[in-house]
């Protein structure tokens, strides 16, 4: 399921302990072509995940015969008719407002055409069922439109047992109101068609459903077509649909987006009807005040550039102490922290350094910089100092963070995520020549090392790593070899960890 149409599933779940309502999940599988069993399985599993679980879960499929039937009513009482002309030419009538030269043929001839279309005859296959509204409408929607085509493509449910299908705009109305929808939310794209499915319900004398027309959020550089999300992924420039770069539930909650977090934006935003194009700072931002209050703090160095320091005054040999996991939560828990008298330092912190400063060492304390070596080229390549624990940390301007050198520090990969497209508002056009908006480089991976209490992480745990931001869990340790695979997690100002 695709984030723009999670927004709405939740102002529905939202309503449902102030109505007493019940939320419903019907898949409209009314096209064979089309439809596949692996989306629907996504949408209830993403659903699930998102902690939604409708009270019922029904198909358009599961009433193709009263539909059928339905529409046998609708020639009897003139309501529709069986129409051969060539969709070209039906096309052509539609833009001039014209009728069909079949509008009216007789009730007698419809059924027979409609016998001829349920059968998948050569005659029938050359038909399609449409509804007599308004040719003339200015409302494009009204001219007749289509309600049954023929399609011989096995049904992934009830296989070839039918011939002719029902279209969307056919079912939509009559199955909310057999199934006792009270309120259908509609995406607004669709409100040209409001009309349409007024007339249905009031021609067919069927119970009255209130309609809801929401807009649906759109992200900067963002692509939400479903067609171009799947060429992403056939032509591997993605994982699969999971793929912390989608606008799909699974993949933005792989990248660290929480349940809460999405639940509070879309409630914030509420059942706006008015389209606008956004950034993902607010979303980001929303699901940082969620996380921060529970993500274990660690420290983590770059393996590119570590300045190794010399520590006077530290124990000769390493030591572990129990440390709060939080430093504003003590419910969390604790962790081992590991200290040494020499500890590594982040290179582009080294170089900060002026010999004889004091710094703080984060969750240890201060320490003296006493000689700060440098090689030929003015590269620092190593720090001796003395450890002064007495310091004031309130006296400090650099707060840093290191790494006892222990030779039980894990390998970790930290993984930032640029943007799949390269421009902001994606036009219609663009979809068609996305190939020209496509970013080149939207995964980075940097190598570095973490202390050893990060071996027990767990897959899809968000931590703080201090100084860098926050990160998901995205592969736990294993074994040695294999590094611990960190994801960034945009936090509103910084969309990733590692500046470039």
């Amino acid at each position: 399921g695709q984030l723009p149409n999670f927004k709405a599933s939740s102002p529905r779940r939202a309503m449902k302990p102030s109505y007493q309502g019940k939320l419903l999940l019907r898949f409209d599988d009314t096209n064979p072509s089309k439809e596949k069993e692996e989306y629907e399985e996504a949408i209830v599993r993403d659903l699930a995940s998102m902690q939604i679980v409708p009270v019922q879960v029904s198909h358009t499929s599961d009433w193709f015969d009263q539909l059928i039937e339905m529409a046998t009513q609708m020639v009897k009482d003139g309501l529709a008719f069986v129409d051969p002309s060539p969709q070209e030419e039906q096309q052509a009538l539609r833009m001039k407002k014209k009728p069909s030269p079949y509008r009216d043929q007789s009730v007698e001839e419809n059924l027979r055409l409609w016998k001829e279309m349920q059968l998948a005859s050569e005659e029938g296959l050359k038909c399609c069922m449409r509804a007599k509204i308004d040719p003339g409408s200015d409302n494009g929607a009204m001219r007749d439109p289509t309600i049954y085509r023929c399609n011989l493509t096995p049904h992934h449910s009830t296989k070839d047992k039918y011939k002719v299908y029902p279209t969307y705009d056919l079912c939509c109305p009559i199955v909310d109101s057999w199934e006792g929808v009270t309120h259908a939310l509609r995406d607004r794209q669709y409100s040209d068609r409001d009309a349409q499915y007024a007339w249905f319900l009031e021609k067919l004398k069927l119970r009255k459903v209130h309609l809801w027309g929401f807009s649906r959020i759109n992200f900067v550089r963002t692509l939400l077509s479903k067609r171009k999300l799947q060429w992403l992924v056939d032509q591997g420039r993605v994982d699969g649909w999971n793929d912390p770069r989608f606008p799909t539930v699974a993949g933005i909650l792989r990248r660290g987006m929480t349940v809460e977090g999405l639940k509070k934006f879309i409630l914030g935003m509420g059942a706006s009807k008015n389209t606008n194009l956004m950034g993902w700072d607010k979303i980001w931002a929303t699901n940082k005040a969620v996380i921060d209050a529970t993500a274990h703090r660690y420290t983590a160095l770059l393996s590119n550039g570590l300045v190794k320091v010399t520590l006077r005054g530290a124990p000769a040999e390493p030591y572990a102490e129990s440390i709060f996991a939080h430093p504003k939560d003590e419910s969390l828990g604790k962790k081992i922290r590991f200290f040494a008298p020499t500890v590594w330092l982040q290179a582009e912190d080294a170089e900060t350094i002026a010999p004889g400063e004091e710094v703080t060492l984060m969750s240890w304390g201060n320490a003296i910089m006493d000689e700060v070596k440098k090689d030929a080229s003015g590269k620092v390549v190593g720090i001796d100092a003395t450890l002064n624990l007495q310091g004031s940390v309130k006296s400090t301007k650099k707060k840093l963070t290191w790494l006892a050198d222990t030779p039980d520090l894990v390998n970790i990969e930290l993984v930032d995520f640029d943007f799949l497209l390269t421009k902001d508002k994606i036009e219609p056009e663009d979809e068609e020549r996305i190939e020209t908006i496509l970013n080149n480089d939207t995964k980075f991976v940097d190598a570095a090392l973490g202390e050893a209490a990060m071996r027990q992480l767990q897959q899809g745990q968000i931590v703080q790593i201090e100084r860098r931001g926050y990160y998901i869990c995205d592969s736990p340790y294993v074994r040695a070899a294999d590094p611990i695979r960190l994801l960034f997690v945009p936090d509103g100002k910084n969309m990733m960890g590692v500046k470039r």
